[in-house]
């Protein structure tokens, strides 16, 4: 990637280049991958780029982005039948090497929003495996709910993603008490990642 100040100069120096590697070097230079763009529209590894007070950053391209979120859906799943241990082990395998590749772009706001969305599908997941009213009736008792407020959400007929959003599930399965678990979080890691 060769950044200039012109579109005129970045055609210049793209025909320059092209001349160069295939006269001197003698290799092919793919002439559809090679283009002239305005850096915030290039992607490169995975990385998109962005300009601010004259310098340039990297940020997470929208692709790279939607193929992660996909990816965490896929690990998420409330039909793949893993139990917790297996759920926490991939999605901590997933999450953690990807970051690691990541870690150079500038994304805590985008990462934050995908933390609620994470954690409402790790709600989801652990509400569905708790089927029965008696087994969410005793588990919701277990995370501090009061009786009454317990058997009444056991008994809800909510479908799993709005009950994963309700504020009982979200007080039972606070943010705090899916860390314990052991469940990862992608803010924490970035910043953890920004520290060293």
């Amino acid at each position: 990637m060769i950044l200039v100040r012109s579109k005129r100069a970045a055609e210049r120096v793209r025909e320059s280049i092209a001349t160069f590697i295939e006269s001197r070097l003698h290799l092919t230079v793919n002439r559809d991958k090679t283009e002239v763009s305005y850096v915030g529209r290039a992607k490169y590894l995975g990385y998109s780029f962005y300009v601010i007070n004259g310098k340039c950053r990297l940020r997470l391209h929208p692709k790279s982005f939607t193929k992660m979120k996909a990816k965490l859906k896929e690990l998420t799943s409330r039909n793949n039948g893993w139990g917790y241990a297996k759920l926490k082990g991939k999605l901590n395998q997933f999450i953690h090497g990807w970051m690691n590749y990541f870690k150079l772009a500038d994304m805590r706001n985008i990462l934050q929003t995908t933390d609620e969305w994470l954690r409402r599908r790790i709600r989801s997941y652990v509400w569905k495996s708790w089927k029965k009213v008696g087994a969410r009736f005793k588990n919701l008792m277990r995370c501090g709910i009061d009786r009454w407020r317990a058997w009444q959400w056991a008994n809800t007929r909510g479908g799993y993603w709005n009950t994963a959003g309700s504020p009982i599930l979200c007080r039972a399965m606070n943010n705090e008490r899916l860390k314990l678990q052991g469940y990862p979080c992608l803010v924490d890691l970035y910043v953890k990642l920004h520290q060293h």
